[in-house]
């Protein structure tokens, strides 16, 4: 079904849920209000208890800031750096930090906020022993007893370095090395002391810290160097003892001979041997070699190197032939036999024997030559032979002389690296490595640095309006009245079917009687809502039921009914409220008849239904007032009176009495098809509102929606304009 649009309503539709759809239909969800409107409603609704919890805190702000006491801040700029001036280069015992370690800063800020640091401070600022210090921060009970006491001293210094943390503070400066110190006191001229004091104080601390490091690792590299000192002299002894039990005599190296000393490279005297004699093995056996083919050369006659080579043969072949030739030339002329022919064949015949004589003088030698070398190359192969077993021999007996050896050369090189180290600590340990400098020196204060008024202020109403806010909202919670028209569908899970506003001049029926007066055209927006209420619909039997008496109910009832007449429907009026009629005043009618005489057993409708002077509207009185009015309104006699009606009218409106304390009203819903149910703003409590609906609900009765009467916008606090349409126009 369609939405009735908002000027219809003569509500502002920013702020309130349109009706539609069933609206009976039980324990509907009430749409809830934009959180940022809520609030608004609720600023506006207390707004003088959040006005004077502003007022309050501004003036709190204002006594606090006067009665303060004046504090003066001195800050000192410290610069820390990373790593320390290299004056060698030789590293420092404490590690470097890198780049990124953001842990080395904060370990220094901690460090400047110690309480070992505070009563250093103390003791060089000599307040320890000032009663006046003591005084100015509220301490005057330290000074309790004798004070000369050594324990009650310290206790004094410990309450002052306390004293001092609590006036103290460490502010790094963002993206630098820098560090603020920060002391803050009554006094400006204490408030600089304590800040320079505790940047000497914590550079001094830096100092000593470093120092104690390089004596501790002296202290420990002399305890160490001492036993490793002992460790190799029994290491060497037994290295030594060893080779002289075993005969192990090691030479060293050129290399290390050059070097001044080590063991690396040691040979033994064995090894030397067996090299020099492979070395001569291997001349020996070329030599041998060498006299060996000389020999076999030699066996050749006339043909051998050794014979050609050879002067004395080479002078004999050469007289010979010269006598060959001579016998020659002779054996032309002469015969053999004559006598130098026979001279000159025996000259050739001796120098032959002479060649042959020599030749085999020269095999012998090289045979002797060839022997000497063969025996001497057997003598030096035997000798490499026995060297080699001799080696091996050493070689076990090495094994064990070499364990000793290397434990000496382990014990000697960690003795010679733990002495250099020493060394190195000693040379930085005499060189000032601070990496704390004061960049910025402490001034006196000229101007107190708190209390700040505007801060105070701005702090102090800030307080208040949060209480103020918390104020506001447990009010809120604990406020069960109906205090605006999203209230209903909000606190009574109910649909807003108009809302009507307090009239403030004039009776509420005379402003009814004026079609164009705020209140006409309210309860015109409550009918509009009506007719979309149901299927076919108005509803063509409702009761106008409220909590509890004057909430509006017979006004409504009398609006309604009119409204439907000038609709041109015909409307009858039954003023069902047997206890307290109304109607009857209303319309200046007497109330000799009425539903009391029907309830009672009359018939005659006729009698007692009067028609008024306006169109289309006729009303029902409630008669005579019955002893028990709740006996009357048992039983069907008014569902009978009620259909019997509609026989007869468009509309039958029931004028119902108010549920709160009486059985009448269930029993009058109950009669007609739905109910109309009337709220008074500002006026009844929700609790006692959703009591009366949820004994309609047990009684089965539909709850059309419910009808804010009496509603002052300005009471209500909430500016939205929910009485804009209804001077429209005027």
């Amino acid at each position: 079904m369609d939405r009735i649009p908002p000027h219809m309503l003569g509500l502002a539709g920013s702020d309130l849920a349109f009706y539609s759809g069933n609206a009976g239909q039980e324990g509907a969800a009430a749409p809830r209000l934009p959180a940022v409107r809520r609030l608004w409603r609720m600023a506006t609704r207390w707004r003088w208890i959040l006005i004077g919890s502003l007022a309050a805190g501004a003036l709190f702000g204002l006594l606090l800031t006067f009665f303060m006491t004046r504090q003066y801040s001195s800050t000192a700029r410290l610069e820390i750096s990373r790593e320390t001036a290299h004056v060698v280069n030789i590293d420092s015992v404490e590690r470097d930090t890198s780049f990124f370690d953001q842990e080395f800063y904060q370990t220094q800020y901690g460090l400047m906020q110690t309480k070992a640091l505070s009563e250093r401070v103390a003791r060089d600022l000599h307040v320890v022993d000032d009663p006046a210090f003591f005084r100015m921060f509220g301490r005057s009970d330290a000074f309790d007893g004798d004070m000369t006491d050594v324990a009650k001293r310290q206790k004094r210094n410990e309450i002052a370095g306390k004293i001092l943390l609590d006036h103290f503070g460490v502010a790094p400066v963002r993206g630098s090395s820098l560090v603020d110190v920060t002391a803050v006191t009554p006094d400006p001229a204490l408030s600089q002391r304590i800040a320079q004091t505790w940047s000497e104080d914590f550079i001094a601390n830096n100092l000593e810290r470093r120092f104690e490091a390089s004596g501790y690792a002296r202290h420990f590299l002399e305890t160490r160097l001492a036993g490793l000192r002992e460790k190799l002299e029994l290491s060497e002894r037994q290295a030594v003892d060893y080779a002289s039990s075993q005969g192990i005599i090691n030479l060293p190296s050129p290399a290390d001979s050059k070097d001044g000393g080590g063991t690396t490279g040691d040979r033994s005297l064995l090894t030397d041997d067996l090299g020099a004699i492979n070395g001569a093995l291997e001349t020996a056996t070329a030599e041998r070699i060498q006299a060996q083919s000389r020999l076999l050369d030699a066996s050749r006659p006339d043909a051998s190197n050794e014979a050609l080579g050879n002067e004395a043969i080479g002078a004999l072949r050469e007289k010979r032939a010269e006598a060959a030739s001579d016998y020659a030339k002779l054996m032309i002329q002469f015969e053999p036999d004559y006598p130098q022919a026979r001279a000159a064949a025996s000259q050739v015949k001796a120098l032959d024997a002479a060649i042959a004589q020599e030749e085999h003088r020269v095999r012998s030698s090289l045979e002797q030559v060839y022997r000497s070398a063969a025996a001497r190359e057997a003598a030096l192969a035997a000798r490499v032979q026995d060297l080699k077993g001799s080696l091996t021999d050493l070689r076990q007996r090495n094994i064990q002389y070499n364990i000793f050896q290397r434990d000496a050369d382990t014990n000697r090189e960690l003795y010679q690296a733990l002495l250099q180290r020493y060394k190195e600590i000693g040379v930085a340990g005499g060189i000032e490595n601070n990496n704390v400098a004061i960049a910025d020196a402490a001034k006196l204060p000229d101007r107190p640095a708190s209390p700040r008024l505007l801060i105070n202020l701005i702090l102090s109403m800030l307080a208040g309006g949060v209480i103020g806010i918390a104020a506001a909202a447990v009010l809120e919670q604990i406020d069960e009245g109906i205090g605006d028209p999203s209230q209903i569908e909000q606190k009574l899970g109910l649909p807003l079917l108009g809302t009507v506003p307090r009239t403030t001049d004039g009776d509420p029926i005379e402003a009814l009687g004026d079609p164009r007066s705020q209140m006409t055209e309210a309860y015109m927006a409550v009918q509009a809502n009506l007719e979309l209420s149901t299927a076919h619909g108005t509803p063509k039997s409702f009761a106008v039921i409220s909590t509890r008496p004057r909430e509006g109910k017979s006004t409504t009832t009398v609006a309604l009914a009119q409204s439907l007449a000038r609709a041109k429907r015909n409307v009858i009026l039954i003023d069902a409220d047997l206890r307290s009629p109304t109607v009857h005043k209303i319309f200046g009618v007497a109330n000799t008849t009425g539903v009391s005489n029907f309830l009672a057993g009359g018939d005659a409708l006729d009698e007692i239904i009067i028609k008024t002077d306006r169109d289309n509207l006729s009303i029902m009185p409630a008669g005579p007032q019955p002893p028990n009015a709740a006996e009357l309104l048992t039983g069907e006699r008014l569902s009978l009176l009620v259909k019997t009606l509609l026989e007869r009218f468009d509309h039958v409106i029931v004028d119902s009495p108010p549920v709160i304390g009486l059985a009448d009203a269930p029993l009058v819903g109950s009669a007609v098809e739905s109910v109309l149910y009337v709220v008074e703003a500002q006026s009844i409590h929700a609790g006692t509102v959703r009591i009366a609906l949820e004994r309609l609900r047990t009684a089965h009765i539909n709850v059309l929606g419910a009808v804010l009467t009496k509603f002052e916008v300005k009471r209500a606090h909430t500016a939205y304009g929910y009485d804009y349409g209804y001077g429209y126009g005027r």
